[in-house]
């Protein structure tokens, strides 16, 4: 008998071909040198337990990434936090050999890009250029690789906290729901600019309706996120430290609500990173100086956020932060500390708990998931 059930087990696999695999792509910063600096990890999706299988070698400071939606193409920003620099490096990833091979880079024509977006159809990347003010386009060849930038958007303006607002510093770009939009946060203007896209343009954005959304003055707007209800979209305010909730309509934005992210007031505050739950339930936003994940409990009809609680993130400057595709596990990167510490996520209650796992790692900020089927 179990002969048989060891067969038709076998059998079950070779017809699936086996589970999918996923992989964890990880952001760092080089000091400024070339060095390895892409760091993947293989992810067990029952323990939460990484192994690395990979580095991509010889490159300076890919501090933020992107993938394809058919994680074919890992595009980063690179030669980022470098005087009068900035470029995107793109890499092919291969699943079975596990390994990110470079072919091609551009430059970004803004200094220090500090955010990557690929559209759905990859047929651009953006990157949200910080000390350039800028946002720059650039056309995707069907075998990935980018071309020189066909839109360079530039901001001007200020806002009240000198030294931080003197200029410009968009600090991301973020497609709406369907990708008819994007949404750029502005932390030097407090601003989020608004543009339609069109993927069939060689110059895709275009600026939209009310073409940037004012926001209260040194909140400092930073990363930004939809609801799956697409109704509903987040952003975090770094120097804030608050969370303000919009309502969405076909690109434009309504303030609903605004959330102190932190546990205690602080003199200075420095928000980072915000993510949703799959199912929409539960929203978290990592905390820099105060080191903790923020939780917050996501009203079902008006979307409004409760908080639930704060959470260390047993390290220092947690720029960065994912949820696995389960959501079942939430990734810490402290970027001080050099420590990517994986915690285990109870859907019910939101909350989170260390499983254990920490691996070191210099400098991370980002953490990017890619999931893989298994070939026939």
């Amino acid at each position: 008998m179990k002969k048989i059930t060891l067969l038709l087990l076998t059998l079950l696999l070779a017809l699936t071909g086996g589970h999918a695999a996923q992989f964890l792509f990880v952001g760092t910063y080089t000091d400024g040198k070339p060095d390895k600096g892409i760091y993947v990890y293989e992810f067990h999706p029952a323990s939460g337990a990484l192994t690395l299988v990979s580095t991509a070698q010889n490159i300076v400071n890919p501090s933020f990434l992107s993938l394809t939606r058919d994680g074919k193409f890992l595009y980063a920003c690179t030669e980022t936090q470098t005087p009068q620099a900035g470029s995107v490096t793109a890499f092919a990833f291969d699943n079975q050999t596990r390994l990110l091979t470079e072919i091609g880079k551009q430059p970004t024509g803004g200094d220090n890009p500090a955010y990557i977006t690929v559209d759905s159809l990859s047929r651009f990347v953006i990157t949200a250029n910080y000390t350039g003010g800028s946002l720059s386009v650039l056309p995707l060849r069907k075998d990935g690789r980018p071309e020189a930038v066909s839109q360079l958007i530039s901001f001007s303006g200020k806002s009240m906290i000198q030294g931080r607002q003197d200029q410009s510093h968009p600090h991301s770009a973020v497609f709406s729901p369907g990708g008819a939009y994007l949404f750029c946060p502005d932390l030097g203007t407090d601003q989020i600019h608004i543009f339609s896209f069109d993927p069939e343009k060689p110059q895709p954005l275009t600026s939209f309706g009310q073409s940037s959304l004012r926001v209260r003055s040194g909140e400092g707007p930073r990363h930004f996120v939809f609801h799956p209800d697409h109704r509903y979209a987040y952003c975090i305010n770094e120097l804030g430290g608050s969370i303000t909730t919009y309502r969405y309509h076909e690109g434009f934005l309504y303030s609903n609500q605004r959330m102190p992210a932190y546990a205690e007031p602080r003199d200075t505050y420095s928000g980072a990173d915000i993510h949703l739950s799959p199912d929409g339930r539960f929203l978290y936003a990592s905390n820099r100086g105060e080191n903790t994940i923020a939780i917050f409990y996501v009203n079902a009809s008006n979307r409004r956020l409760t908080l639930m609680g704060h959470r260390s993130t047993l390290g220092d400057h947690p720029r960065n932060f994912t949820l696995d595709p389960s959501g079942n596990f939430l990734l810490v990167a402290n970027q001080n500390s050099h420590n990517i510490v994986v915690f285990r996520r109870d859907p019910l209650s939101g909350d989170i708990t260390p499983t254990g796992t920490q691996i070191s790692v210099p400098r991370p900020s980002c953490l990017v998931f890619g999931t893989y089927e298994p070939t026939q």
